[in-house]
């Protein structure tokens, strides 16, 4: 009967520990390779969470990257040309080793950018 209660409670110490979820931290890093801090996560946080942004474009362009727990996932990708962020979320221990999915440039969006400018500089008569 002992045995029995000794193996129930390693069997519980057991999967308590497992059930704590690890995720790589950083915060404002400009490469992925400085956000390989770990940290164990609360109980309530569920998600490994990577948010990347950028600001600029060409060499003027300037990346961010911020990993943590959190409790829930948001999901965002907004892209206005010159500025973006994009989320990724994991659950599992150490699943957000990876960048998010780096925010996409949209060409199509500079291009009707510039274009919206010529056309505004064209009627001003320079």
């Amino acid at each position: 009967m002992k045995a029995s209660l000794l193996v129930l409670l390693v069997v519980a110490l057991c999967t308590e520990r497992a059930s704590s979820l690890t995720c790589f931290t950083c915060k404002d890093a400009t490469s992925n390779i400085h956000c390989l801090s770990t940290t164990t996560c609360s109980d309530h946080e569920k998600y490994c969470l990577t948010t990347y942004s950028t600001t600029g474009f060409g060499d003027e362009r300037n990346q961010r990257i911020n990993k943590k727990c959190s409790a829930y996932c948001p999901t965002i990708d907004l892209n206005i040309g010159v500025a973006g962020v994009a989320t990724s979320c994991c659950e599992t221990s150490l699943c957000n080793i990876s960048g998010a999915s780096s925010v996409k440039t949209s060409y199509t969006v500079i291009a009707l950018g510039a274009l919206a400018s010529l056309a505004c500089i064209l009627r001003m008569g320079y």
